[in-house]
């Protein structure tokens, strides 16, 4: 058997066996971003993943974009509106904790 995949299932079992952990959602399903003028002028769509850092207050901590849309204004304009939104916080082992999540958002003309 190949060393490698053995390691890799050894490092996936492990990591199971430590704190369960339930990311933060977005409360608020109707969380939208305002489409940025120049985009819609430019005809610009995409779709942005970001991930947030949601404290146990259900309050975005910290955020970035982890895949972007190809276009600057429309990650920018994403990430600052749900940066905004209310999140339902995420829990450890049961308990309420700080924790990432991500979101997909897409813009659509």
């Amino acid at each position: 058997m190949n060393k490698s995949v053995i390691a890799a299932f050894i490092l996936s079992a492990a990591t199971s066996a430590f704190a369960a952990e339930v990311p933060a959602s977005l409360a608020d399903k109707n969380c939208k971003a305002e489409y940025p003028k120049a985009s819609l002028m430019n005809e610009e769509q995409g779709d942005v993943t970001m991930a947030f850092l949601v404290g146990s207050d259900g309050n975005v901590v910290e955020s970035k974009v982890e895949k972007s849309s190809g276009y600057k204004n429309l990650d920018k304009a994403a990430l600052k509106a749900l940066s905004a939104c209310k999140f339902k916080p995420g829990t450890k082992d049961g308990a309420v904790a700080q924790t990432w999540t991500k979101v997909d958002y897409s813009w659509k003309l």
